[in-house]
């Protein structure tokens, strides 16, 4: 019965302590945070696009290599990027997944995403 009633005063105590400080002025620090519901536009805000470089030219005309790889045209805005130490050269993503996907095997994956892209522009040489 003494544990109960020790336990019981603790959470009591600590009710009271949450209180005095949403009283005294915790809650208005608060009170500058933007809220998401005045920003409706999604690309504005949020960690989503954090950052998307403009003008940024990648290897492949900016596709994803693990797209092209697939047979697949996935445009990326470079905002994921990988650069090769050995020839400097840019490699665009669409995604993370596509993006950790390709560095298990950079050279090798590189090369069938070129010869991928090079046998689509035999095919349609708008690409």
């Amino acid at each position: 019965m003494q544990r109960y009633a020790r336990v019981t005063a603790g959470v009591f105590a600590m009710a009271a302590v949450l209180l005095l400080s949403l009283a005294s002025g915790v809650a208005p620090m608060f009170a500058g945070e933007p809220s998401i519901r005045t920003e409706p536009n999604a690309s504005e805000v949020g960690i989503w696009k954090a950052y998307a470089p403009r003008g940024v030219k990648g290897e492949l005309n900016n596709y994803d290599p693990i797209g092209l790889i697939g047979g697949a045209l996935i445009h990326a805005d470079c905002s994921l990027n990988w650069r090769d130490p050995d020839n400097g050269k840019l490699y665009c993503f669409s995604s993370a997944a596509s993006l950790l996907s390709f560095q298990d095997w950079p050279k090798a994956n590189s090369r069938k995403a070129s010869d991928a892209l090079e046998r689509m522009r035999k095919e349609n040489p708008q690409y």
